[in-house]
């Protein structure tokens, strides 16, 4: 079996009320219902920022102007099938967006909503609770 590496990048948005922009996880993802911060996978030859903005639209039709690298998180897991995965999360503020929030049309999620700090579900990504913890 072969391990695998997947380098993402992941925006913390928090709007004007304190509110974190979280979205859950479709039933075409690996973790249907789990909510996770806006972002995905850099692309080969992709730089992190573009992806990060990229990912930001698809999931949510905002649209990224500015974001600053907060820091990295780093995990190990194992896919559907046994496939082990080492991940590595780099995690960004959203300081400035603009557009309206919306759910991605068929991709690996399917909605996109604004949290309280003290209501961030307990489906979310454990890596979501631990960004928020300590990059927000």
């Amino acid at each position: 079996m072969t391990a695998n590496q997947r380098v993402g990048a992941y925006g913390i948005c928090r709007d004007a009320a304190g509110r974190f922009l979280l979205v859950r996880a479709s039933a075409r993802s690996t973790v249907p219902g789990r909510w996770f911060l806006p972002g995905g996978g850099v692309e080969h030859g992709e730089e992190p920022l573009d992806s990060l903005g990229r990912e930001l639209f698809e999931e949510t039709g905002l649209v990224l102007h500015a974001a600053t690298l907060r820091g990295v998180l780093t995990d190990t897991l194992t896919r559907p099938g046994g496939e082990p995965v080492h991940a590595i999360r780099l995690v960004y503020a959203v300081e400035r967006w603009e557009g309206e929030v919306r759910p991605e049309a068929d991709g690996s999620s399917d909605e996109a909503t604004w949290f309280a700090p003290d209501a961030v579900p307990r489906l979310a990504m454990p890596y979501v609770v631990e960004a928020l913890e300590r990059f927000s």
